[in-house]
């Protein structure tokens, strides 16, 4: 619920996923490390409305302490220190179509050996480098929220970290905007954002004494000790992926589970999928900007 951050001077010093993120001035966002208040953040979702019309900007209503919250792109930008401008785009399943985006020359930088990429192969998380790694880490985190881990990539997440190599300017409070909508549409969703969420009760100057706070945790921050817990080992000067035994199992039933998908999937062909009415209305939300 809380969020990440990053240790600034240790990854600047080892890693180049930051400067990926300074090109597009986003460094703000994974510097949040502000308490987070649960009470108020499931107040805030169990209030949240739509306010805008399909023809107007997106924006979000909602009330917390009494207190009403508006929220649009701009806002949401300006209280985070982050830009607004950009494309926008939302696939839930297909890769998003956008002029100068083809899956597999994304798919070549995250998978240098493997020369056999394709669209429809397995996304998997423990085949990338230690900067792709944390990139998707924070992505998943502090951008688009989803359940499931880290162990694999969806195709909107990996149209994400194109764009922030690639240095395409995206909309990102607009597609965080969205996910607070997705969250609080489903049932069994865990409540993403909150310690931007703090950032945001701040702003609207809401009380926030005598709330109960709740701290990130110390592997919330990603720093030597955080990488050294998920299995990355700095061995010879480079970051090598060393997981330990029950990773180990982890991944290789993964990997199994992959294959029996892929195996299914050309067996059958397309399947029909039955998407829930709310999940149908949220996929035509995202798709509009």
């Amino acid at each position: 619920m809380g969020g990440r951050n990053i240790d600034l001077d240790f990854c600047s010093s080892e890693f180049s996923f930051v400067s990926w993120l300074e090109d597009l001035h986003l460094i703000p966002l994974v510097q949040i490390s502000d308490p987070f208040y649960i009470k108020l953040v499931k107040e805030f979702y169990s209030n949240l409305r739509m306010v805008s019309s399909p023809n107007e900007e997106f924006a979000l209503s909602s009330s917390v302490k009494g207190q009403r919250i508006y929220l649009d792109a701009r806002i949401l930008a300006s209280i985070l220190h982050i830009p607004h401008t950009g494309i926008y785009v939302f696939e839930h399943k297909k890769w998003p179509e956008v002029k100068g985006f083809h899956p597999n020359q994304i798919l070549s930088i995250l998978y240098p050996n493997d020369p056999n990429v394709h669209p429809n192969m397995a996304l998997i998380t423990n085949r990338l480098s230690v900067d792709h790694r944390l990139l998707h880490h924070l992505i998943v985190h502090q951008i688009l929220p989803a359940g499931g881990g880290y162990a694999k990539l969806s195709r909107m997440q990996v149209f994400l970290m194109w764009c922030i190599l690639s240095k395409i300017e995206f909309c990102f409070p607009l597609i965080m905007l969205k996910t607070m909508v997705r969250a609080f549409s489903q049932k069994k969703s865990v409540l993403p954002f909150g310690s931007i969420l703090t950032k945001v009760f701040q702003h609207c100057q809401i009380r926030l004494e005598g709330e109960i706070a709740t701290k990130l945790k110390k592997e919330d921050t990603y720093n030597k000790s955080t990488l050294n817990r998920i299995g990355w080992k700095k061995q010879e000067g480079i970051w090598t992926y060393c997981p330990k035994i029950d990773q180990v199992q982890r991944i290789a039933r993964e990997e199994q589970e992959d294959k029996c998908f892929i195996s299914t999937s050309n067996m059958f062909g397309a399947a029909t999928v039955h998407i829930p009415l709310i999940g149908f209305v949220f996929q035509v939300l995202l798709q509009k900007a």
